[in-house]
């Protein structure tokens, strides 16, 4: 009877062991291996550490270190074997022998925290140390934990031991916002990590154990203690003998720190704006911007400023036409004119053989954080724009002489009556009279009898940012009423055609490469030519005469050739000098940031005593 029931019980079984079996076989293929949930919940990219970028000038000599943060990349090669031995002793001795955790390690900080109720030890072996600094946050919580061990194991799966170490070496914490061990060997020895002795390598590695206890420059005992606890350490591994040791701990240990290098702030200020255009033509981000609207282009905008951050904190070298000597005497012309003012001033100083920026000074006093004038302020540009809108353009369109006639009577366009300065009128006087004493009926009647249409081509040229339609179908342009107006670099980088009859948009950034040298970015900008020889001798003639004889003689530096432009604003509301040497151009303004008159500095012009000061 039991045979019976047992055979029955085994029939009726069969069934739902054959569905068992083949459910159990189909859930058993969609069973996933550890390493591939890993894989797909913890994504490890190419591991790049931010660092230190720079600017250098015309000599190669870094005047500004853009900190994101102060990092310096250095070769594993170049490391000093007894510095990796200091970090692989103190932080992790069996590195070279476990898989990203050291299971003993954790087992026993396990412990503590259970008696401690917290985290109170972390065991962390190097590998999770490069996890928690590249990918993670540095909060003590059990999720923070899990999370560093499972990018350590993923670390350790495609990057081998060296590799990094040698990340770890470079990503570390050293205070003062300065990462990484060539950071930490320049920022506070002056050196690179490979000239560091034993003492000073010994006496950095003390520091990341906990950067604000052992920093050095407010806690130095603190830190000395710790490198000799550390030379001890290499001693008792037999890493060096007792004899070094004491001979290590004896060397006198002397900071040198480094200041951050922040020179020539109205300089760099514009370098970067430039920057973030010259990525942006590089990359297609300005073709994008200029077909896009309203929401599109804020996204644009935004990615083309991470893309700019991204680029910044890759280590790059911005090699820039900064003349130091030329920047300082610059400043000095700014801030020496206009010392007891209130009245602010710009000036951009244009290399003629290069067409280089050498020199911008963003106001009275710059400082890094002000509205950079030089290149932000756009004012009415007065009287300067005469040359480049109404007798170039007449000159070259009809082949007129310094000597041809114009009159400087009254004259009426469309129902606008302008006035001469003085409220007077001259009659018929030669072209070079009527620029030289900047008659403003004169300079009208040039550009209505060359067309509003041919000046204009001319002055689209120059490229100035903020011209509008209205600036177009405007005569008041003719005398310099502009929607927005133009910048001193601007209204500098126009005139640098009166060098040779070529137009090249003056740039201050000659090249962008990273550390080891490779070209990243540089301009291609073409030359446009815009006056004829005969239209540029001419011009130069013309512009000679304004200094020589004119409304600009106070602007005369000496020099063997010296041309340019007063220019004044309704109500004397800006002041102006453009012009050019042999060697320089230079715009330079004066006027106030919130609009009112400075007519009681007309006859002092600082616009010229300025001009006269940077380029003799």
């Amino acid at each position: 009877m039991r045979t019976v029931f047992g055979y029955t019980v085994i029939a009726l079984l069969l069934p739902v062991a054959v569905f068992l079996f083949y459910f159990t076989n189909a859930e058993a293929h969609k069973v996933r291996s550890f390493d591939e949930v890993v894989d797909e919940k913890i994504v490890i990219k190419d591991v790049h550490l931010p660092q230190a970028s720079k600017m250098v000038d015309k000599d190669g000599n870094p005047y500004l270190e853009i900190h994101q943060p102060y990092r310096i990349i250095a070769d594993g090669k170049i490391i000093p074997p007894f510095l990796k031995e200091l970090f692989l002793q103190s932080e992790d001795k069996h590195f070279y022998d476990h898989s990203g955790i050291n299971a003993a390690a954790v087992m026993r900080a396990m412990l503590v925290n259970a008696k401690a109720d917290g985290i109170e030890q972390g065991a962390s072996t190097i590998t999770q140390q490069l996890a928690r600094n590249v990918y993670l946050s540095h909060d003590r919580t059990l999720v923070r934990k899990v999370s560093e061990v499972l990018y350590a194991y993923e670390l350790e799966k495609r990057l081998s031991k060296d590799e990094i170490l040698n990340l770890y070496l470079n990503a570390i914490y050293f205070n003062h916002q300065v990462y990484g061990v060539e950071a930490a060997a320049q920022f506070y020895f002056q050196k690179h990590v490979n000239e560091l002795t034993k003492a000073q390598m010994a006496f950095i590695a003390a520091i990341p154990n906990n950067p604000s206890l052992y920093d050095p420059v407010r806690h130095f005992d603190n830190t000395k203690k710790r490198q000799e606890r550390l030379i001890d350490m290499m001693q008792r591994e037999e890493f060096i003998t007792a004899a070094e040791a004491e001979e290590i701990k004896k060397e006198p240990i002397k900071l040198q720190v480094r200041d951050r290098i922040d020179k020539y702030a109205s300089y760099s200020t514009y370098v970067e704006d430039e920057l973030k255009w010259l990525i942006a033509k590089t990359e297609g981000f300005d073709q994008q911007l200029q077909n896009a609207k309203g929401e599109e282009k804020t996204t644009i905008e935004h990615k083309l400023n991470d893309r700019v951050q991204e680029v910044m904190s890759s280590g790059i070298v911005v090699h820039t036409s900064l003349d130091p000597a030329k920047q300082r005497q610059a400043e000095n012309a700014v801030n020496s004119v206009m010392a007891g003012s209130s009245v602010q001033a710009s000036a951009s100083v244009i290399k003629n053989d290069t067409r280089d920026i050498v020199a911008l000074v963003g106001g009275k006093d710059f400082d890094r954080t002000q509205f950079n004038r030089s290149f932000q302020g756009f004012r009415q540009p007065g009287s300067t724009i005469k040359p480049l809108l109404d007798f170039g353009p007449y000159i070259d369109t009809t082949q007129a002489g310094v000597n041809s006639m114009v009159s400087a009577d009254k004259y009426c366009v469309r129902g606008w009556c302008p006035k001469n300065y003085s409220g007077k009128e001259y009659g018929m006087v030669t072209l070079k009279t009527a620029l030289s004493k900047s008659y403003n009926t004169a300079a009208l009647r040039l550009f209505i009898k060359t067309g509003n249409e041919r000046a204009y081509s001319y002055l689209e040229k120059f490229e100035f940012e903020r011209m509008t339609e209205e600036d177009r179908n405007s005569d008041g342009k003719a005398l310099g009423g502009f929607s927005h107006g133009m910048t001193t670099l601007e209204i500098a980088g126009a005139y640098t055609s009166f060098i040779d009859g070529t137009f090249t948009k003056p740039r201050a950034i000659q090249k962008v490469t990273d550390r080891q040298g490779n070209l990243l970015y540089e301009w291609k900008d073409e030359p446009k030519t815009i006056w004829s020889k005969a239209t540029t001798y001419k011009m130069r003639y013309l512009l000679a005469d304004v200094i020589q004889n004119g409304t600009g003689k106070k602007a005369n530096p000496g020099t063997a050739y010296a041309g340019g432009k007063t220019g004044t604003t309704n109500n004397t509301r800006d002041l102006w000098f453009a012009g050019l040497t042999d060697q320089y151009t230079a715009g330079v303004w004066v006027g106030k940031d919130v609009e009112g008159s400075i007519r009681y500095l007309e006859k002092y012009a600082p616009n010229q005593l300025i001009w006269r000061r940077i380029v003799r």
